[in-house]
């Protein structure tokens, strides 16, 4: 996919313009400056308009953007001391989803995320993101120690969804997840969940169960991807843009349905504009986060998490946001 989005043509191609016209004065006598001034102008104004009113089906674009930042650039920002630990102690490592013990602020947390490639090469190593069993296996085996010694854990969200292989589902791909679902929902240290890119289906509930959810922007959260849904409804995935905006997955819909606490903000054009940007945007949620949450016992924190997805679906609430009386 190319690094230009689509809904950014307009504003690139006037950047190209003033580009060109400042250029020129530099190589001659010809003064351009007002010219130039009246595009700087109109350009302002162009990217006010169309990053302050991003369709669904941009936000999907955006989320897929080959140079979004990963897990482990937040964590390079974000924490100190990472020691990345592997394997799930029963088949193998996958590396798709990475984790290990850091320092936030000086506080041991466990983090924990899905992990795209940078290039193709890589991209293959960590199967595009898509996590097999042995993933979600590693995953539980740190949250479970992060349980014993106390540490709160910090998901970082970012797939397509769970890898569909023959091998995966031959290694239990479905019980792996669904066993994430369970032990995640009783541990007793806070569990904070950031969607930073796609959130696919059960691929992203393996790591998604916990105290607080928030979403970066223009980041997704669906139960299948704009594509998949458009084949089902439309028998045609080119009705995909047409699926992004009826299914409801971007941060806005999902934090007026109560799926998630809050958004996230990100840099205008997307993270990948300004990863250390970006990065002192989420600071501020997770510090907020576990202060609320460190204050809470074991007993507090499972039943907060119980509470939060126990109301996802209220009836009261969607009718309200659908205007259903």
């Amino acid at each position: 996919m190319a690094s230009e989005l689509e809904f950014e043509r307009p504003i690139n191609e006037l950047r190209k313009k003033i580009a060109e016209l400042k250029e020129f004065t530099d190589t001659t006598d010809v003064d351009l400056s007002s010219e130039i001034n009246k595009l700087e102008a109109r350009l302002e104004k162009l990217e006010r308009d169309i990053y302050e009113n991003i369709k669904p089906w941009d936000r999907v674009q955006i989320a897929r953007h080959p140079n979004r930042p990963t897990t482990l650039d937040y964590i390079s920002y974000l924490f100190d001391d990472f020691f990345e630990c592997h394997g799930d102690r029963t088949f193998g490592d996958d590396e798709a989803i990475v984790g290990g013990i850091a320092k936030f602020k000086g506080l041991p947390v466990t983090v924990i995320g899905h992990q795209r490639g940078k290039d193709t090469k890589e991209n293959i190593r960590r199967n595009f993101g898509m996590p097999h069993p042995e993933g979600y296996r590693k995953a539980l085996r740190l949250m479970n120690q992060a349980n014993k010694f106390n540490r709160p854990i910090i998901c970082f969200i970012d797939t397509k969804g769970a890898y569909p292989g023959k091998a995966a589902e031959e290694r239990g791909q479905s019980e792996a997840i669904a066993r994430n679902l369970f032990e995640m929902a009783g541990l007793k240290v806070p569990v904070i969940c950031i969607v930073i890119g796609e959130g696919g289906s059960g691929g992203a509930l393996g790591l998604g169960v916990g105290n607080r959810i928030y979403m970066l922007e223009n980041s997704t959260y669906s139960v299948i991807s704009p594509e998949g849904a458009a084949a089902i409804l439309w028998k045609d995935a080119a009705y995909a843009k047409n699926a992004a905006e009826s299914m409801k997955i971007t941060a806005p819909d999902l934090k007026e349905l109560g799926v998630i606490d809050d958004i996230v903000p990100e840099i205008k054009g997307g993270a990948h504009k300004n990863v250390q940007g970006q990065a002192a945007e989420i600071e501020p949620v997770l510090i907020k986060s576990l202060e609320e949450l460190l204050k809470l016992s074991a007993d507090q924190l499972i039943a907060d998490r119980y509470k939060r997805f126990r109301t996802i679906g209220e009836f009261g609430l969607i009718n309200e946001y659908i205007g259903v009386n």
